[in-house]
């Protein structure tokens, strides 16, 4: 009996066998996420396929099988929505366990006096927000992906969602939570609503891509929700820097709309066809008690005044409401672009998302551009090339950069020949003027290769986790923590044999 036909006899004896999944289509599915996503529907995946994934229904479950994982020397990648976009559920191991948590999906406790909500893992967040709304509640978070994202799966990624300006990103709503490590130690974080008790340990869950420990239960802050009193503002601007300023101003004056977003002409095209007219677009959003709505409404008016010379026209505020209406990505809208690029040797492009100071983030911006127009042989095959901000903070902000292009290539060759080229311009110029290389898709596994420059003398304290915690690596090998065979995979995307 080989290694592999004794990890499913093992598995029948830990879980029952309705719990395990071995059907070639899924596994085939589950060996890479979004991040190849064309290679994917052309079926020319280059890694292999995990030996089963396996659906846990409680916690016990999850303690037995990364247990037996630890032991036996099985890689893991724990899945939770199936919405990531940087490789992290990509996998790079011959025999590796998929432990997808969606079967974990009871709202435990929804706590109106105490603003909080607990829930498993494999909740869906719009399930929640759908609960809460019920009750005038909302959990203020808001990805594209929200109506399939999984809360498990936002909080091991760091998640962010299109409010956060206002309610903040996923590690500002995590209040406590349950999670298991590859020894089977269960940890619970209390939720209280602060302590002084030494380093925060949420952290060394939050954001941990699947590389630490398991996600298996979720406590959130809630937060009271007043949609009449929302409010949405859209300008067409001279030039990206104009939104940036305006932006600023009303983050410095420490306001907080729930959006904030300016865009490059660009990218404003594939958003606002019907209105930019040819100019970069700024939108804006209120929320919250009246006289909250009042006053941001005011600061936002006031800012726009104060960069009026950078401003072409105001834009009707039912377009924008409209668009922030049709924004977020169902599974039908998944599953549709997957089937259109079965059939058409196109996709719907690439972002690459990071951070920097207000300064620092237009100088990124710039570089990146005229770097890609001087330095990316196959820059005839862009269709779109731009940029926009949609997370603020008083001392900064992101940006995303847009890419679309025709393909013409082999599907196996598509993210070296076009994603990789214009992903490394990007992720070098922002290493080099001191930002973050990602804002809120997480490092994956694609990105891993620039981990330590990312985290300069302070991934030592990153990697001292990894020794604590999974220190016979069976936790999701390649992401976050850098490999030599993810380099090749990344300029030669192919496998040794």
């Amino acid at each position: 009996m080989n290694k592999k036909e004794l990890i499913l006899k093992d598995l029948e004896t830990l879980v029952g066998v309705n719990q395990i999944v071995t059907n070639a289509e899924e596994l085939y599915d589950a060996a890479a996420d979004r991040y190849k996503k064309y290679a994917k529907a052309k079926k020319v995946l280059n890694v292999p396929v995990p030996v089963a994934i396996v659906y846990p229904n409680c916690t016990d479950d999850v303690e037995k099988l990364l247990k037996y994982c630890n032991n036996n020397d099985v890689n893991v990648i724990p899945r939770g929505g199936k919405t990531a976009t940087e490789g992290g559920l990509e996998n790079w191991k011959e025999h590796t366990l998929v432990i997808d948590g969606s079967r974990m999906n009871k709202i435990i406790k929804l706590d109106t006096y105490n603003m909080q909500a607990t829930v498993q893992c494999g909740t869906r967040l719009q399930d929640l927000e759908d609960e809460l709304r019920k009750l005038g509640y909302t959990t203020g978070h808001s990805p594209q992906s929200k109506p399939v994202a999984q809360l498990g799966g936002l909080v091991a990624t760091r998640s962010i969602g299109q409010f956060s300006t206002l309610y903040g990103a996923i590690e500002d709503m995590v209040v406590g939570l349950e999670c298991v490590f590859p020894d089977g130690h269960v940890s619970r974080i209390k939720n209280v609503s602060r302590r002084a008790g030494g380093p925060d340990i949420r952290h060394i869950v939050i954001g941990n891509e699947g590389t630490l420990c398991y996600i298996t239960e979720v406590t959130v802050k809630i937060f009271k929700y007043y949609p009449e009193n929302n409010k949405f503002y859209g300008y067409l601007t001279e030039d990206i820097d104009t939104g940036l300023k305006i932006l600023r101003e009303v983050m410095v004056n420490g306001f907080r709309p729930s959006v904030a977003r300016a865009y490059s002409e660009e990218d404003a095209k594939q958003h606002f066809y019907h209105f930019y007219e040819g100019k970069c677009v700024v939108i804006l959003m209120a929320e919250g008690p009246k006289g909250i709505v009042d006053a941001t409404c005011e600061a936002i008016e006031e800012a726009v005044d104060k960069f009026k010379d950078g401003i072409i026209k105001k834009v009707d505020s039912s377009l924008i409401e409209d668009w922030f209406n049709h924004l977020n990505w169902s599974q039908q809208d998944i599953d549709d672009e997957f089937e259109g690029m079965k059939e058409n040797d196109s996709h719907d492009g690439f972002t690459t998302e990071i951070s920097a100071d207000w300064e620092t983030i237009p100088k990124i911006y710039y570089n990146v551009m005229e770097r890609v127009k001087n330095e990316f042989d196959r820059v005839h095959d862009l269709t779109m090339l731009g940029g926009h901000s949609s997370h603020s903070y008083i001392n900064g902000t992101n940006l995303y950069f847009v890419y679309n292009y025709n393909i013409n290539c082999a599907p196996e060759d598509e993210m070296k020949i076009y994603h990789h080229p214009l992903h490394q311009i990007v992720i070098e110029e922002t290493l080099k003027l001191g930002g973050s290389m990602c804002h809120h898709h997480g490092i994956g596994k694609y990105r891993s290769q620039w981990a330590k420059d990312e985290h300069l003398s302070a991934f030592y304290m990153l990697e001292k986790l990894k020794d604590v915690f999974d220190p016979k690596g069976i936790m999701n090998y390649g992401t976050i923590y850098p490999k030599a065979d993810g380099i090749k995979k990344y300029i030669e995307q192919d496998l040794e044999k």
